[in-house]
């Protein structure tokens, strides 16, 4: 068996050749891993033929695409304006907060050669490799951090016997040192978070969320902040998982959120705070407000607060229901008798069969905390109607006795009829992963129009559910149409056309007056922002914008457009967005520690959003639009979106 170097070699900087860019000017950052021919684009590539004098090109290319200059990072391949007046501040910019460099510069000790088993060209060789027991421990961390495992993973007897296959020099370490390993991971992610965040020209967005501990009943209150870097990527990070003991008053969770946004230096990049609708949170943003220099928030706070799209439609339908709980009893009775054994499903079946009935899903009792299952199981019940008027005429089971009338039959059809649009919606909000306020603009008018239909029922029952559904809806959509109004504005793909459709079916005769609302908080965000680049005026070009074409000649539009666009509509996640019960921890981090649960979790969502480079298609699909747009676009944007051609 040959025994051969594995150790990898040091690789030369892949811009160093380049007869463009001078080789004395090499940057000292780490090298860009060659990460092979680009593939091609509709844009025509050429290489640039000036002189770049400026160490930032050792970690650029400069290309032409259309004509026009541009930079193209070698770690991430972003492409951002390379024309003389804008100068390089941008692109340092860039690779402050650029996550694949991030990725793959992280250092890590190369620890002591010995020869070990590689692989070289198919065949099992013997090769002096690297063996860092360190590192080893930091991977452990981050894999318990990662998956959820418990810290008692290192005690389990067929994980170590695993880990003296592997390696028998390996020494396992104890949960102990686990716990410490695991606050150095939270530690130098947190330390990169913060670099990007410090980095980032633009505003935050902050959601709030609570979770529970499942055996101690202690309540957490999660702070994650969203925005759009300077390449048009949505970005979103855990900055706190804060332990706040009870009871949960304004005061003390206004406390903690300012001492967060304190901690991390954004107290005056906040954009907006988007929380569950409860009084409680009410009064946290107002004391909030005053904690805060208000002349630092946009329209001195008064769009601060936003409410959690997901909890309002949870509590819009709840309400609702509570209206019709006694009209459904007879079918949720139906559904938990043929459900309750298999003997009894099986006859569901059989008559199913025997009525050539195609019923592909199955019956299924709701359950209280997820509104949504209530509409599923009415849902699905109507399709089993007949087969429930069979089993009950051929008497095949005596103690059944409770089938549902013809007029409760067609009350369920009316009432699944008005929740069928609020399912798609909260659906649609759980299955994406960055729901944003320009997406659900149009989702929210539908909402808004079918409870109105609904009120107009001629059973009592569903116009007294839709009374009661409105109430609670209008207290959301009072305190959010106007910024969700600006986010579609500000969505190429809608402009001013997406008010100009729905307002008059919204409001009528009234439409005009809305839609100048939103017009005049368009104009009170330009002057604004306006007045914030004068205020922070820097010799060079902000690298706000340098993205996309327009940003050059618009640069206050854009910075409006990624400050808007990112702010989310809801706090809840793909898990819960249905349930009323809130988030849970697992009890295996109930037992731990505040500070250790805080490092598990925080650390979790900076390591996986490593882990997917920290990419959203949305923003990315938006950057692309105005990349693709002409200057004749760009002024015809600004003219269609706001009604008249401003000058930045």
């Amino acid at each position: 068996m040959d025994i051969v170097n594995t150790t990898p070699e040091t690789t030369s900087n892949p811009t160093q050749g380049s007869t463009s860019q001078p080789t004395q000017e090499v940057s000292s950052n780490p090298t860009p891993p060659d990460v092979g021919q680009q593939e091609e684009s509709d844009a025509s590539l050429e290489p640039a033929s000036k002189k770049l004098r400026s160490s930032v090109w050792a970690e650029f290319t400069n290309v032409k695409v259309k004509g026009l200059d541009k930079a193209e990072c070698n770690w991430c391949k972003k492409r951002l304006s390379a024309t003389s007046t804008n100068g390089t501040t941008h692109l340092h910019g860039h690779l402050k907060g650029c996550v694949q460099k991030i990725i793959k510069t992280r250092k890590h000790d190369k620890g002591q050669p010995f020869i070990m088993p590689t692989i070289s060209e198919g065949r099992e060789e013997l090769g002096i490799g690297n063996y860092n027991p360190e590192n080893v421990k930091k991977l452990i961390a981050e894999a318990i951090i990662m998956h959820d495992y418990p810290l008692s993973i290192v005690d389990h007897v067929g994980l170590k016997r695993v880990f003296v296959a592997l390696q028998q020099l390996f020494k396992v370490p104890t949960r102990n040192t686990i716990k410490k390993e695991v606050l150095k991971v939270y530690d130098f992610e947190k330390k990169c978070a913060m670099k990007m965040l410090d980095s980032h020209q633009g505003r935050v967005a902050i959601t709030i969320d609570m979770w529970t501990a499942s055996n101690q009943k202690k309540g957490y209150m999660v702070v994650t902040a969203h925005y759009i870097d300077g390449s048009w990527t949505l970005q979103s990070r855990i900055l706190r998982f804060i332990y706040v003991p009870a009871p949960h008053t304004s005061e003390r969770l206004g406390d903690a959120l300012v001492e967060t946004l304190l901690q991390w230096n954004i107290d005056s990049k906040l954009c907006t705070i988007t929380v569950d609708n409860c009084s409680t949170n009410d009064s946290m943003i107002k004391k909030i407000k005053n904690k805060l220099p208000l002349e630092s928030l946009i329209s001195d706070g008064s769009l601060l607060h936003m409410r959690c799209c997901a909890h309002i439609l949870n509590l819009t339908v709840q309400d609702g229901l509570q209206v019709i709980k006694d009209g459904a009893e007879k079918i949720r009775d139906s559904v938990g008798f043929w459900s309750a054994t298999g003997k009894r499903y099986e006859k569901i079946e059989n008559t199913a069969r025997q009525l050539k009935i195609a019923c592909t899903r199955k019956l299924a009792l709701d359950c209280p905390t997820r509104w949504n299952s209530t509409y599923k199981m009415l849902d699905i019940a109507i399709e089993y109607k007949d087969v429930f008027i069979r089993l009950n005429f051929k008497r095949c089971d005596p103690l059944y006795t409770c089938l549902p009338t013809n007029s409760q039959w067609q009350f369920a059809k009316d009432v699944c009829g008005c929740l069928k649009l609020f399912n798609e919606v909260t659906e649609l909000i759980s299955g994406t992963k960055y729901p944003t306020a320009n997406l659900y603009f149009p989702k929210i008018c539908k909402i808004k129009l079918a409870i109105e239909e609904c009120k107009k029922s001629s059973n009592s029952v569903n116009e007294m559910m839709a009374t009661k559904m409105m109430e609670k809806f209008q207290i959301y959509w009072s305190g959010v149409h106007d910024m969700m109004g600006v986010a579609a504005v500000l969505d190429p793909t809608k402009k001013m056309v997406v008010l100009d459709f729905w307002f008059p079916k919204l409001y009528g005769q009234e439409s005009g007056e809305q839609a100048s609302r939103i017009k005049e908080l368009c104009y009170s965000l330009l002057y604004d922002y306006q007045q914030m680049r004068h205020r922070d005026a820097q010799p060079t070009t902000p690298s706000i914008g340098t993205t996309a074409v327009n940003g050059a000649m618009y640069p206050t539009l854009q910075a409006i457009a990624r400050d808007v666009l990112a702010i989310p509509i809801s706090t809840v996640a793909s898990e819960s967005a249905f349930s009323t019960s809130g988030r849970i921890l697992s009890p295996h981090c109930s037992r731990l520690n505040w500070t250790i649960v805080e490092a598990l979790m925080c650390a979790r969502s900076l390591l996986w959003t490593a882990e997917n480079d920290g990419t959203s298609k949305v923003a990315q699909e938006y950057a692309t639009m105005l990349n693709e747009m002409e200057y004749d676009d760009e002024a015809e944007l600004m003219e269609s979106s706001f009604g008249y051609h401003f000058e930045d």
